[in-house]
């Protein structure tokens, strides 16, 4: 009986020695994957930056179409690094052989349009980040909600939308250097290299018309957020908040009152859910047509959230909030999923 228990002893201690190599093996493999990944982020920024760098204009704003998401975000604190770092001299001589020194600094400032589709949570979440990153912030409010083929929502909404975002940047850059021909302007977004590959995404059309620049060009979306947590940019992890209209299906019109009623229907389930701390989660609220809707949720919280949603009332809400064709469904979020629903 000694001899067996001498034996399990063996054994314990065999498998604990064992467990703990596993243990330090796993740790030290926690901690080669970390220091990679903070090798990667740091060359990373680092081509960001020098790309940037070449982009911007020396003696005129810069300015960042800017929304608060993260890949405007990244897009404005890169601007903004580069140009506070920035001064051109000029040295001229005058009349009497006086040289005479000109200091000019390199200035960025980040806008953000303001229209019905921008719910009210974004303002504020691209206000504070602007602060974070130090950018001066200009709103401005633009007037896509007047373009016929942007309330049609027949597939060229967001065309109309960007097309109606560059003119209001450019009317800022002329009021604010009317006097003065020689300065030359950038405009810059955050579009990144997986949004290029996406087809759907025709607003890009309306930035190759103004020339609109973005140092993510060649950045993926992992990257971008690996940048922007390396960065220490508050919405590095934030889920994709896109404007309004995209909950919209095609032919559905976007017009205040459908977009009014979506933003308050997604406050509603953010409540019901308690989702107003949680900005890694992705939900929408889907108008279909007919005032049907639909609610989008990651797929492994769909089933817990429907019977959540049910208990908190969610047919007879969203029938008071004006969806008088009911809530058609529960569904896994997709990206971009509306625009394969017709009207």
């Amino acid at each position: 009986q000694k001899e067996e228990e001498k034996h399990t002893t063996t054994m314990s201690s065999a498998a604990a020695a064992s467990a703990a190599v596993r243990v330090v093996r796993s740790t030290a493999r926690t901690a080669t994957a970390t220091a990679k990944l903070q090798h990667n982020a740091t060359e990373i920024v680092d081509n960001l930056l020098e790309y940037t760098s070449e982009l911007i204009s020396p003696n005129g704003p810069n300015l960042i179409a800017y929304s608060g998401g993260v890949d405007s975000s990244l897009a404005a604190a890169l601007v903004h690094h580069v140009t506070t770092t920035i001064t051109t001299t000029n040295i001229t001589d005058n009349d009497d052989h006086n040289k005479t020194t000109t200091t000019t600094t390199c200035s960025s400032k980040a806008v953000l349009g303001i229209s019905p589709a921008v719910p009210r949570h974004q303002i504020e979440l691209a206000r504070s980040v602007a602060q974070h990153i130090g950018i001066e912030m200009i709103e401005v409010n633009t007037n896509e909600s007047a373009d016929p083929v942007y309330v049609a929502n027949e597939g060229q909404a967001c065309f109309a939308c960007k097309t109606a975002l560059y003119s209001a940047l450019n009317a800022v850059v002329h009021y604010a250097n009317s006097n003065n021909d020689a300065v030359h302007v950038v405009l810059f977004n955050g579009t990144n290299m997986d949004d290029r590959r996406d087809e759907t995404r025709v607003g890009l059309i309306a930035a190759d018309n103004f020339n609109v620049a973005s140092p993510l060009r060649y950045t993926t979306k992992e990257e971008v957020r690996l940048a922007a947590k390396h960065l220490n940019l508050p919405n590095w992890n934030h889920a994709a908040s896109p404007c309004l209209r995209s909950r919209l299906a095609f032919g559905v019109q976007a017009t205040r009152d459908h977009l009014n009623q979506i933003e308050a229907a997604e406050a509603w389930v953010r409540r019901a859910l308690r989702m107003e701390d949680d900005v890694t989660k992705n939900m929408r609220v889907r108008l279909l047509a007919g005032k049907r809707a639909v609610v989008e949720l990651d797929a492994e919280n769909v089933e817990d959230c429907t019977a959540q949603l049910m208990e908190a009332g969610v047919v007879a809400q969203f029938s008071r909030m004006g969806f008088s064709g009911g809530l058609a469904q529960v569904r896994a979020f997709k990206s971009g999923s509306i625009a394969a629903v017709s009207k």
